[in-house]
Formats: structure tokens, sequence, C-alpha cells
């Protein structure tokens, strides 16, 4: 069975974006350099890269023209399917690349159907309402924070108020910017 991967850069005080909705505070390339060599080795666990209607538009208006020269993992990035979560959108997409499939169904049934086919891991990048979906209905299976050292004081938090979700810390490894990367696996009830 595959397994979902939730990677999210984070606030140090728990928001996935600021009070305008905006996520220019970990844009800053202090906190992707550092780190963007380990996204690039992780990014070979994935065929699959999930995203919402919300950042998908985000990143198509970045992603599909970036380079290697200006962002290591753009080839890889670019490479891999897509599949975009929305109810509005009919078609995604991605510049030069293969565009992204639309999914306008269930998402918590189409990722659990996802899940049980062959192939490597998925991942799921930011599009905060698909994540908080897919974490009540208990389908993420690894939680990658990038937790950066600031505090926003309001904006969309990430985790919402929910039952309590126990996770067992796997793994951390901390950047000069002060960009602490944490892994989290749900713990067994």
């Amino acid at each position: 069975m595959r397994n979902l991967i939730f990677q999210e850069f984070l606030s140090l005080d728990g928001y996935a974006a600021d009070k305008d909705h905006s996520t220019k505070f970990f844009e800053s390339p202090e906190y992707s350099t550092d780190s963007d060599e380990d996204l690039l080795a992780e990014m070979n666990r994935f065929d699959t890269i999930l995203l919402g209607a919300n950042t998908y538009k985000m990143f198509a208006d970045f992603w599909p023209a970036a380079t290697n020269d200006e962002q290591i993992v753009a080839d890889k990035l670019n490479s891999i399917p897509k599949i975009v979560f929305s109810s509005t959108l009919k078609e995604a997409p991605w510049g030069k690349w293969e565009p992204a499939k639309i999914e306008n169904g269930d998402a918590v049934k189409a990722i659990t159907q996802l899940k049980k086919q062959p192939g490597k891991d998925m991942v799921l990048w930011g599009s905060i309402s698909l994540s908080q979906d897919l974490m009540r209905a208990n389908l993420i299976d690894e939680y990658q924070l990038r937790i950066v050292p600031v505090l926003l004081g309001d904006g969309t938090l990430l985790f919402e108020k929910r039952n309590e979700l126990k996770l067992a810390l796997t793994k951390t490894k901390s950047y000069d910017s002060g960009l602490l990367l944490a892994h989290y696996k749900p713990k067994e009830s």
C-alpha cells in the first residue's frame, strides 16, 4: 500500500499562512537553499503530487518555468505526475510539462483508492483545507513539517480544532537558517 506524505512549511506558532493568506514568511531563499537538497532526495520516494486548487494555482504560476539552475528541485518536481482536487477547475496546465489531472469528486474517497494502487508514495503539499480533510480521515501516513523560525501571531492554522492526534517524532534536522525539519508518524491507538 502506498503512503501519503504531507509536507508543509509552518511558522513556529503553527500557521501555514499569515493573516493575509500569504506564504511569504517561508519564501526567503535562506529557508530553501539549505533544505532543497534534502527535499530533492526525498522526492525520489514519490510518483504522485497531490494539490488543492489554490496551491495548484500558486505552484503553476512559478514551478513550470523554474529551472534547476534557479531551484535544484525544479525538474524533478515538474516531471512528477500531479492530481489537483478541485470542484471548479476544468483543466490544470503545467507549462511545457504534462498537465495535472483534475479530480473533482470526493477527495477522501479518491485518495483512499489511490493509496491502494501500486506505486511509490504520494506527497501532499500545502493545500490546507484538503490536508485537514485527510487528517480527519486519518489518511496521512507521515507529516514532514518545515518549521520556520518566525512567529506570525495570526493567520491560517495548520491544525484545526479536532480530536486528539498523537504523533511520534521519527526524524529531525536543523539548518543554519534556523529552519527545523521534523518528521512525524501517527501513533497507533
